[in-house]
């Protein structure tokens, strides 16, 4: 395409929603080696508007948003809307030396990744997969291909706009719930999938404005009705880039660092929460019998365990040990993707480097387990309130932020549950999904 007349800086805010400053694409060069001007107040906005009362940050203080070059997307101008194109960078926050501020979250990502690295010598490979709603839609059908095709041409716009942006998506289909769709993006290293995470969502919904449709990312747009959830796939390989999750003389083909690992995620999966499904309305998604999450359990193939070990094929000639992850299943798109990706590293990094009696080996559960099994292993928190209290609870995982990133991240989700008390969950459900 040929160059955009506007080129947007962006962030990915406590709320998870995209923030940022446009330049003139004559700009470019000087925005790319010096960033725009950004404040921290901003991280104490709301997905609903305002500045949370309560946040560390006031009327001072300067930051830079510096475009990261790899992140560079175009979005093809529209001519059947006459919508310019447009050119998009994601920006770490710095201060105005250039170095890097304590409460930025894609720096919490990246020194997560970092230190698990050089401590381990193990990276990680993600992916996230998105479920959302469009909202303009006829009635169809559950994973049909009437829904399919009456989502023409938003469907194969979405695949061409998504490939041709570098973010390499793997299926686009119909989802269970009602106008329910889920696209996937193929796996990559962990800072470049979380990057993509971030500007899926805005191109989804750009791209659905564009067709006269609304996309909805909320976790529970009803309560009478299915949830969108994201789920986040992750392997940890060594530094010869050889995969490192898989043995198959242990239980559920989960390798010794692998359950360590994953130790370290239920040790801490209360506080987790906190990050990684944090609206007021995440935790009606996360019960038994939605398919979600229905307690703190690893599991073989068990779409309702906090870690499942997913399935592998030797179809085609395919490599199980290649092929092996864990999904992460309480995560929903409220919350940032570089944070709910950097708390998982940081549990699993705590996992791996932690008292065997304060990370004991955790059970991996059979898919033939049934409820009556699984009907002792703990319950995530029922509410966002509890959740915070979770995190505030737990030192371990408090510890790996800054006071201040801590402090704005508590204000903004307990100014979002005040915004919302006295309603009951279908309208709080509502208010959720008009941002979201």
């Amino acid at each position: 395409m040929s160059d955009p007349a506007t080129v947007f800086v962006a962030t990915c805010d406590l709320s998870g929603q995209v923030r940022g400053r446009a330049v003139p694409h004559s700009d470019e060069e000087d925005v790319l080696r010096t960033g725009t001007g950004w404040v921290p107040a901003n991280l104490g906005i709301t997905s609903f508007g305002p500045i949370a009362p309560g946040t560390p940050f006031g009327s001072t203080g300067d930051l830079r948003l510096l475009p990261a070059e790899a992140t560079r997307t175009d979005v093809p101008a529209d001519p059947d809307t006459g919508t310019p194109g447009l050119r998009l960078y994601l920006a770490d926050q710095t201060g105005l030396d250039g170095e890097p501020w304590a409460c930025c979250p894609r720096t919490f990502l990246r020194t997560a990744l970092d230190d698990l690295r050089e401590t381990t010598g193990l990276s990680v490979t993600a992916s996230f997969e998105h479920e959302f709603t469009l909202e303009g839609l006829p009635p169809t059908r559950p994973f049909s291909l009437q829904r399919l095709r009456a989502a023409e041409p938003f469907g194969s716009d979405l695949l061409a706009l998504l490939d041709g942006a570098g973010l390499r998506p793997e299926n686009w289909l119909p989802e269970y719930g009602d106008d329910q769709f889920e696209i996937t993006l193929r796996p990559a290293d962990a800072l470049t999938a979380a990057d993509r995470a971030v500007l899926l969502r805005e191109l989804v919904r750009d791209l659905a404005t564009r067709r006269g449709l609304r996309a909805c990312f909320a976790p529970l747009p009803d309560p009478a009705g299915s949830g969108n959830g994201v789920h986040i796939h992750l392997s940890l390989q060594d530094a010869d880039g050889r995969p490192v999750l898989h043995d198959p003389t242990r239980p559920g083909s989960l390798s010794e660092p692998g359950a360590r690992f994953a130790a370290g995620i239920l040790r801490h999966a209360r506080a987790l929460t906190a990050w990684t499904a944090p609206s007021p309305t995440s935790s009606l998604r996360l019960t038994p019998h939605r398919w979600s999450v229905g307690g703190v359990f690893l599991a073989e193939r068990n779409r309702e365990a906090l870690l499942r070990i997913c399935p592998t094929s030797r179809l085609g000639g395919g490599d199980p040990a290649r092929q092996f992850n864990l999904e992460y299943r309480a995560a929903d798109a409220t919350a940032n993707p570089w944070l709910a990706l950097g708390v998982l590293v940081r549990a699993g990094l705590a996992g791996l480097h932690g008292d065997p009696d304060g990370y004991p080996e955790p059970r991996v559960w059979p898919e033939s387990a049934d409820e009556s099994d699984l009907a002792e292993v703990p319950a995530l928190p029922r509410t966002l309130p509890e959740a915070l209290d979770a995190l505030e609870a737990d030192k371990v995982a408090s510890s790996w932020f800054d006071p201040d990133l801590l402090a704005t991240h508590l204000a903004v989700r307990r100014s979002e549950l005040d915004r919302l008390d006295g309603l009951d969950d279908a309208a709080r459900a509502r208010e959720t999904a008009r941002v979201h």
